[in-house]
């Protein structure tokens, strides 16, 4: 038994010394002092012993055991160091390289030109008011004169939120001209801007999702020439002195008088192309005197005040802004586009 002993002493040691990794001394270990080990194995032996040898024998066993322990443990403690430095190496950061700048974001375009129209009407003596995307049906149509049989007030072009049509998703801001005329009262001088939503096809400068800043003045003696004067000065502080405009007699059942507004085409100057769909102008705003009816529902007489109203869409007026050619473009999200600008 004594050479048994020896002999695993030996062969314990070597295997110590030759092992690279913590999982290697782990079965080194398991292999001569685990449960089913060698040692443990000789251990078993020593009922055979006679009773002489079994003190001798015990002592010994004791003796290869503690060395063992001791040797394992001073290997973990190299190997340790070892996986630290070879980590520390892996890990090392070349100060004298030059760093990578992180990436900033940026204002989305759109968002820009909002910005910009809100500075303009601000500088202008116009409030800002926000308002709720879901909305009653009678503050989106009724208080703004739409008849009960007008298109827009049809399933197919409206999103309704409940059977009776009272609750939709507003297809304009305009709501919160009533809104502001019903709470703020005469005069007023306000812009509303946020999304509004209609079953729109998708397509160059259409989309079921898109924003708007509708404005609303009312006062004593205010007439059209206000508005359009008003509409021109914001049109070219963005586009720029020389920017054309058409204002085309309309149908709004919430002004009287009305208008549609264009500017000329940004993309071909005029001469028509697909952003113009071949006309050469760009419709941008709709636009006319609040209706006397709208002004007395919201409790305001109209024998001695008058207003002017105006609304148009955000996305068209940020193409004609940043020479885009395509409102699809503004939705996709691809760094690509956003990263001009």
């Amino acid at each position: 038994m004594k050479e048994q002993l020896e002999a695993i002493r030996a062969k314990a040691l070597e295997a110590v010394a030759l092992t690279q990794a913590g999982s290697e001394l782990e079965a080194v270990r398991v292999q001569y002092l685990g449960k089913k080990g060698e040692l443990t194995a000789v251990l078993k032996q020593m009922g055979k012993l006679s009773p002489e040898e079994r003190p001798v024998m015990g002592q010994l066993a004791n003796e290869v055991r503690a060395e063992l322990e001791k040797a394992i443990e001073a290997q973990a403690a190299v190997l340790a160091e070892k996986a630290l430095e070879a980590k520390l190496e892996a890990e090392t950061v070349d100060v004298t390289i030059p760093g990578k700048r992180p990436q900033v974001g940026h204002k989305h375009p759109m968002y820009t030109a909002l910005d910009e129209f809100k500075d303009i009407f601000i500088n202008m003596g116009f409030e800002v008011f926000d308002g709720p995307e879901v909305e009653q049906e009678e503050y989106n149509f009724t208080k703004l004169n739409t008849p009960d049989d007008h298109p827009a007030r049809e399933w197919s072009d409206t999103f309704y939120l409940t059977e009776d049509s009272s609750i939709l998703l507003r297809t304009q801001t305009s709501p919160m001209q009533i809104r502001a005329m019903e709470e703020h009262g005469v005069p007023i001088r306000m812009i509303s801007p946020g999304r509004v939503y209609r079953k729109d096809e998708v397509d160059a400068t259409h989309s079921p999702m898109f924003h708007q800043i509708e404005g609303l003045v009312v006062d004593k003696g205010v007439t059209m020439a206000d508005l359009k004067g008003t509409l021109n000065a914001v049109i070219r502080e963005i586009y720029g002195p020389e920017t054309k405009t058409r204002f085309r007699p309309h149908h709004f059942p919430f002004t009287e008088p009305s208008c549609e507004v264009d500017i000329q085409c940004h993309k071909c100057g005029g001469k028509g192309c697909p952003t113009c769909k071949g006309e050469g102008w760009i419709e941008v705003l709709g636009a006319g005197m609040v209706h006397p009816k709208v002004l007395r529902g919201c409790g305001i007489d109209p024998d001695e005040y008058s207003g002017f109203a105006f609304g148009f869409g955000l996305e068209r007026m940020a193409m004609g802004r940043f020479k885009i050619s395509d409102l699809r473009l503004i939705f996709e999200n691809d760094i690509r586009f956003l990263e001009q600008f």
